[in-house]
C-alpha cells in the first residue's frame, strides 16, 4: 500500500460547527461564526449574472477584485493573492516555507487550521501559553528556536475572541529573527474598534517578514464560496503565485468579493447589530452566573463549572434545534462558542440557556 508522509497520519481532521438536526427541526446554527443576515443583497446579485460565464475560466489572476481590496485597504494591488478562502492562504503559506525539520509557531488556544497546514507540509507544530486566554508575546518569543519559520498570530483570536494591541504586535515583530514570516491572522478585523488596535497591513509595508490574511467569511458572510486573500512584500507574493493554483479563485467568488466591498449599507448594518446583540447576550448571561470572556468578535466565549456542565448545555441546546460549538478540540473543554445570530436567533438561544440553568439550579 502507498502511504502518505508520515505527518499527515497526525491530523486530525478538521471538523467545522455542528448543523445537523432533527428531521424538519428549525436549525438555529450558531456555531461556526457566520454572518446572521446572509450574504450581502449587492453581492448575490453579482453571483448570479457571473454565475452566466461559468462555462469559463476565471481571471486567473484576480485582478478586478485585488484592485478593489487595494482601494479599500490603502495597499498596493501588486502585494495581494486572493485564495479560496483565507484557509488556503495558510496552507500555501507552510506549503511553501516549511517542511521536515522545520517549525510553525503560534498560541496554544487557536485556530486548528495552523497546525493541520503544517503537519500537511511536515512540518512540526509548537504552540505558545496564553496569558488569560490572550496571546503572551514574551511566551511566544520564548518558543523560538532556529527552526521556527512561520509564527501565526490570530489577531483578534479565534476561538478566545481577545486581541492584543498594535504597540505588542510591533514588539513581537522586533523580536523575531528576520528570517521568520510573521503571519498576523486578521480574520475578525473588521469587528474591532480599538484605536490601538492595527490590522497589521501597515508592518506589511514597512517590514519585509510580515504578512496579512484576510477573510470574506465573517462580516461578509460569504463562507459559503470561500474567499480570502493576503497583504505580503512582493517576495512571498512570488512564492504565492508559484504554488497556487492557476483558478484558485472562483468566477462566482470574485464577482461577489468586489459587490460585498461596495455594500457599505450592509457592513454598518451587521457591525451595529453585532455590537448591540453581544452586549445584551453577554450581560443576560451574567446574570444567570455564566462568565463570559471580552469578545471583539462576532462570538463570545462562555464558561461553565467543568466540562460535563458545558457540554450538557450544548446538548440541551441542541434539542432545542440551537447549535453552538464546545472548544475541547481547542484545549477548551469547559467552554462554549456562540455566534451572535440574529435577535430573534439569540433570544431563543438565551431562553434555551436560561432554561438548562433553572433546573441545574432546582
Amino acid at each position: 500500500m502507498i502511504k502518505a508522509k508520515d505527518s499527515i497520519y497526525k491530523i486530525t481532521p478538521y471538523v467545522g460547527g455542528e448543523s445537523g438536526g432533527k428531521e424538519g427541526q428549525r436549525i438555529i446554527k450558531l456555531s461556526s461564526n457566520e454572518g446572521p443576515f446572509g450574504p450581502p443583497p449587492m453581492a448575490v446579485e453579482a453571483m448570479k449574472l457571473a454565475s452566466e460565464n461559468a462555462h469559463r475560466y476565471p481571471d486567473g489572476g484576480c485582478n478586478e477584485l485585488r484592485g478593489a481590496l487595494a482601494a479599500k485597504n490603502n495597499i498596493n494591488a501588486d502585494n495581494i493573492v486572493c485564495g479560496a478562502g483565507s484557509d488556503e492562504i495558510i496552507a500555501l503559506l507552510c506549503k511553501a516555507y516549511t517542511g521536515e525539520g522545520d517549525e510553525v509557531l503560534y498560541t496554544e488556544h487557536s485556530f486548528l487550521m495552523y497546525a493541520i497546514s503544517a503537519k500537511a507540509a511536515g512540518a512540526t507544530p509548537v504552540t505558545a501559553p496564553e496569558k488569560d486566554l490572550t496571546t503572551d508575546v514574551d511566551a511566544l518569543l520564548a518558543k523560538v528556536t532556529d527552526k521556527t519559520k512561520l509564527v501565526f498570530v490570530a489577531n483578534p483570536n479565534n476561538p478566545t475572541a481577545s486581541y492584543i494591541k498594535r504597540d505588542e504586535i510591533e514588539r513581537l515583530h522586533a523580536g523575531l529573527p528576520d528570517d521568520v514570516l510573521l503571519i498576523i491572522d486578521a480574520a475578525y478585523t473588521e469587528y474591532v474598534d480599538d484605536p490601538d488596535y492595527t490590522d497589521g497591513h501597515d508592518l506589511v509595508e514597512r517590514h519585509n517578514n510580515v504578512v496579512v490574511t484576510r477573510t470574506f467569511s465573517k462580516l461578509y458572510g460569504l463562507g459559503g464560496i470561500r474567499l480570502g486573500w493576503c497583504h505580503a512584500p512582493a517576495h512571498v507574493i512570488d512564492v504565492m503565485n508559484r504554488v497556487r493554483g492557476p483558478f484558485n479563485v472562483s468566477i462566482e467568488a470574485q464577482a461577489a468579493g468586489v459587490a460585498a466591498l461596495q455594500d457599505d449599507a450592509f457592513v454598518e448594518k451587521s457591525l451595529s447589530h453585532n455590537k448591540q446583540c453581544r452586549t445584551k447576550f453577554v450581560t443576560a448571561l451574567e446574570g444567570l452566573g455564566i462568565k463570559v470572556y471580552p469578545s471583539a468578535c462576532n462570538f463570545i466565549l462562555a464558561e461553565l463549572e467543568d466540562a460535563k456542565r458545558a457540554e450538557d448545555l450544548r446538548l440541551a441546546l441542541k434539542d432545542e434545534g440551537v447549535f453552538i460549538r464546545q472548544m475541547g478540540g481547542y484545549g477548551l473543554p469547559t467552554c462554549l462558542r456562540i455566534t451572535i445570530g440574529t435577535e430573534e436567533e439569540m433570544d431563543i438561544a438565551l431562553q434555551a440557556i436560561t432554561t438548562y440553568i433553572h433546573k441545574c439550579n432546582e
